[in-house]
């Protein structure tokens, strides 16, 4: 009888236990689902942000080439050269500067995508330990219903002697 009785504390332990590793996984679960939202969010902030980037690259290669037109143009016009010159020498530094934008975040959305796959495979990791624990938990339930049963088994035989 006081083995059983041990049995069933041992069974209730581990029952306890089971649900507190299910519990701290689900919290786990939620932060990595919470993380992986984030990540998401940045990858559209940079994916927006690189459209827009690109749109600049287009405009400013836009105005690179019309300064570039206008120069070829103006050769006769030493003075409006000398100033379209200027005006193109700022479009480019703008556009290398955007260029360097552009692959900086480029670069930056990569790493992300990255950051973005390592996380998936780390919550699809997650989730399978989390159904693992959540069948060792049922296996561990069925196993207390049935030292259960038998105990009320055992003490209606001993109730009935």
């Amino acid at each position: 009888m006081d083995k059983l009785r041990e049995k069933i504390n041992s069974l209730k332990l581990d029952a306890e236990t089971a649900q507190e590793k299910a519990d701290e996984y689900h919290a786990k679960i939620t932060t990595l689902e919470d993380e992986l939202t984030q990540k998401d969010q940045e990858i559209a902030s940079l994916t927006h942000k690189n459209q827009t980037l690109e749109a600049e690259v287009e405009a400013l290669e836009a105005k690179l080439q019309e300064a570039k037109t206008a120069a070829d143009e103006g050769v006769a016009h030493g003075t409006q050269n000398e100033s379209l010159t200027k005006k193109i020498s700022m479009i480019e530094t703008e556009l290398e500067e955007s260029e360097r934008n552009l692959r900086e975040t480029t670069d930056k959305l990569r790493q992300t995508d990255i950051k973005a796959e390592h996380f998936e495979k780390k919550v699809a990791s997650v989730e399978q330990e989390r159904d693992e624990w959540e069948k060792k938990y049922e296996e561990l339930q069925e196993k207390y219903a049935g030292a259960k049963a038998e105990l009320e088994e055992i003490q209606q035989q001993l109730e009935s002697i």
